[in-house]
């Protein structure tokens, strides 16, 4: 297992597939892998349909339009949570095969030891790097808020303290300030809310974007983002 402070030995110099949902983490993750490693490209799952994301419930086309905005290919496949391991270390194959050497990821809480990185990577031969593990949550959040990241709300979870008008909400300082107050990790760890990020210094353009119909189901509230062309 990588340890707190090897990460960037574990990427540095080599080349590697990102683990993708869109959304803050996995940017960062991103951001930070590439300043010393070089990217293959990204790994997407998709709900069983391939309509939308599997993490993040987004829309191909805003996949491909961040990727593109990136620079770098997607590894993407459709998948349900039964055979969602097996399809994913398909593609982690299939990375490897482009000249992958290790899987990058943004997570922050993951066992030190045991985790399901660790086993898929293990069982294909790769390496893994997590630039965010045991970040401190909101200098996570502020590190990504200065280096010029924006991200939209785009899922709430209303049994957790979110609301419907957060939906929408770009990530600043002073938001995440009023999320703290509010008792709400400004990570959205506890799965509070996830977010979608449509610019930022890896992006050579922004994202332009629409706003659907807000989508409530059970203790959930979701803001379709739609590619704006």
């Amino acid at each position: 297992m990588v340890e707190l402070m090897d990460w960037k030995n574990s990427v540095h110099g080599h080349r590697f597939i990102a683990s993708f949902s869109g959304g803050k983490d996995s940017t960062l993750a991103l951001f930070k892998a590439m300043k010393v490693g070089e990217a293959v490209g990204l790994i997407v799952m998709m709900e069983e349909e391939g309509k939308r994301s599997r993490s993040h419930g987004m829309p191909p086309e805003l996949i491909r339009a961040q990727a593109s905005s990136i620079g770098l290919p997607i590894y993407s496949a459709a998948a349900s949570w039964t055979d969602y391991e097996k399809v994913f270390i398909r593609l982690l194959e299939e990375a490897k095969n482009q000249g992958a050497e290790v899987l990058v990821t943004g997570d922050l809480d993951m066992p030190g030891h045991g985790s399901w990185n660790e086993k898929v990577t293990n069982y294909v031969g790769l390496k893994l790097g997590m630039p965010l593990w045991e970040m401190n949550h909101r200098a996570a959040v502020e590190e990504f808020i200065d280096l010029g990241f924006v991200t939209v709300i785009v899922t709430v979870n209303l049994s957790l303290g979110m609301l419907e008008d957060d939906l929408g909400r770009t990530l600043t300082h002073e938001y995440v300030k009023e999320l703290e107050a509010r008792g709400i990790d400004p990570c959205g760890e506890g799965g509070e809310f996830h977010t979608t990020v449509i610019d930022g210094p890896i992006f050579k353009h922004p994202i332009p974007v629409r706003h659907g119909e807000i989508v409530r189901d059970g203790d959930y509230a979701f803001l379709p983002l739609e590619l704006d062309q």
